[in-house]
């Protein structure tokens, strides 16, 4: 669908992908227009509408509440006009167009990016921009089409698919569990060095563990801390203390023998591997092919509860 003409329909994608690509600039580029053309565009929208869509900085625009709304319920209006077109034609839609995807540093440069490599070798019409971060990303007022995320979904206007099972585990070098000893229960994490990926304030220094009935929640401390696990990783590797790692990263060194497994028999936080989506009652064909070629690549993933990692 075009973004010249002013109707309903050709603001909603218009708005849609200003939204998706994160700047006035940007998405003039896209458009092949000038900037100020965009900000036209979207003053005549928010005009019409009577409403403010987006706070406009420097750097970046964010979605207001009523930018919010026109986002979500706009991309279903326009999800099923593209449904009506492909029945009353006869034919599905060909995945094509823009794809942002994000996902964690280390798994989506070591398992996503490659599987994205076969993905565009077989739709070459999709074009795929990934993003990796190990911060919080609000899909809807970032403009991603699809997440890559472990653990439990944060908000009941996503909608996720399960792609792979996953578990956290303790673990250690065998080096420091001979200097240090091997903990038999939570509580005597407390006296050894640990060791952090820094993701939020929140979890900062408390691992939860459980077994049976039993939940344990355990302050613990260390000598080294980083927000990138291969760093953290490295450092368990080198005998500096204990790690909390999904088992898709740390499996290939439980086996070789360099990590050994710490308090085997209690569990940790889920961190099973879902596809997440902003909740619409279609998705688009390229999203649609996406999710479906990554159910297809981790189907072995969700054969057992490890993951068969």
């Amino acid at each position: 669908m075009g973004y010249q003409s002013n109707d309903g329909f050709s603001d909603l994608a218009f708005f849609a992908h200003l939204v998706k690509h994160g700047s006035l600039a940007a998405a003039a580029q896209q458009l092949g227009v000038t900037p100020p053309a965009v900000s036209k565009r979207l003053a005549a929208i928010e005009k019409r509408l009577g409403v403010r869509l987006l706070q406009r900085t420097t750097r970046r625009i964010g979605l207001t509440p009523e930018g919010e709304t026109y986002l979500v319920e706009g991309e279903r209006v326009l999800q099923a006009l593209d449904a009506l077109e492909r029945t009353v034609t006869g034919g599905r839609a060909q995945p094509q167009g823009l794809l942002r995807v994000c996902a964690t540093l280390g798994f989506g440069r070591r398992q996503l990016a490659p599987l994205l490599s076969k993905f565009a070798r077989r739709y070459p019409e999709v074009e795929v921009q990934l993003h990796l971060t190990d911060r919080p990303v609000n899909l809807i007022e970032q403009g991603f089409d699809l997440q890559l995320r472990f653990g439990e979904l944060p908000d009941a206007r996503l909608t996720a698919r399960l792609l792979a099972h996953n578990r956290r585990v303790l673990c250690a070098a065998p080096a420091y569990l001979r200097r240090a000893g091997e903990p038999s229960a939570p509580r005597e994490l407390a006296r050894h060095a640990c060791l952090f990926i820094r993701e939020s304030d929140e979890t900062f220094g408390s691992w939860h563990l459980r077994a049976g009935g039993r939940h344990e929640t355990v302050k613990v401390r260390g000598p080294l801390a980083a927000n990138d696990g291969e760093c953290v990783l490295g450092w368990a590797l080198d005998g500096h203390g204990i790690l909390m790692r999904s088992l898709w990263e740390a499996a290939p060194m439980l086996r070789s023998g360099r990590l050994r497994p710490v308090l085997p028999d209690w569990q940790l936080p889920p961190a099973d591997l879902y596809a997440v989506f902003p909740t619409r009652s279609h998705l688009s064909a390229k999203t649609r092919a996406l999710v479906d070629f990554l159910l297809a690549a981790f189907e072995p993933h969700r054969a057992d509860a490890d993951g068969g990692w």
